[in-house]
């Protein structure tokens, strides 16, 4: 009889944790997309940060912040990239008429032994976006399902490490999706960075893609 395959953990120490990180900030240096590590001062304490710039129809914002000269030349090559993907045509430039800015934050929970993701979004004039703005701007794809559950996720709260309002992706659910990418990582005897993973899913839920060169170039801790 065939020894049972031990199921793969969906939870991480804080070790495992930064030593994910480590190797996800390494390849992020490498292709020049924006993630650094923060240190909180005085502490051992720290987390992944990136700023990124989405373009956005005014439609989302319930007031419209006008696309000027200005956030036209803020708009990064990823930006850029991001209009095409998100209109999916040359008419898309002519259809952005807001550019958020958008500022994540991966932090690990003690509590849930896993990693959650923080962030939070303003318009270019430093005007904060409101729960229901940052619910308009969630991707369609994902928007009505968080809406009815199964996440029922998507809150505010105080930011653990700098006591200031954030947004919150709720850990509760992570087991849910972690467990099956886990166990089949593990069922082809693939060893798999679990920062990567997770990020990839949650990410693109509010406007956070992550290059597929992670997945394929980020290796798992030793």
């Amino acid at each position: 009889m065939a020894a049972e395959r031990n199921p793969a953990s969906c939870y991480l120490d804080e070790r495992t944790f930064q030593l994910c990180c480590q190797l996800f900030l390494q390849h992020s240096e490498t292709i020049q997309d924006g993630w650094s590590w923060e240190q909180i001062k005085g502490t051992d304490e720290g987390f992944m940060k990136k700023t990124l710039l989405i373009p956005v129809k005014s439609s989302v914002l319930p007031k419209t912040h006008e696309c000027s000269m200005q956030d036209e030349n803020m708009l990064t090559d990823d930006t850029q990239a991001n209009v095409e993907d998100e209109t999916a045509g040359v008419q898309a430039v002519c259809e952005i008429h807001a550019v958020l800015c958008y500022e994540y934050h991966v932090l690990y929970s003690f509590s849930y032994q896993i990693p959650v993701l923080y962030f939070r979004a303003s318009t270019l004039d430093g005007r904060p976006l409101s729960l229901e703005e940052v619910w308009g701007n969630v991707h369609p794809n994902y928007r009505q399902r968080l809406q009815q559950g199964p996440w029922d996720t998507l809150t505010q709260q105080e930011h653990p490490l700098l006591g200031q309002p954030f947004f919150m992706l709720h850990p509760c659910r992570t087991e849910e999706f972690m467990k099956p990418a886990l166990d089949l990582a593990q069922a082809e005897n693939k060893r798999v960075n679990y920062i990567v993973t997770w990020l990839s899913v949650v990410g693109p839920v509010i406007r956070l893609d992550i290059p597929l060169s992670y997945s394929t170039e980020v290796s798992a801790p030793d």
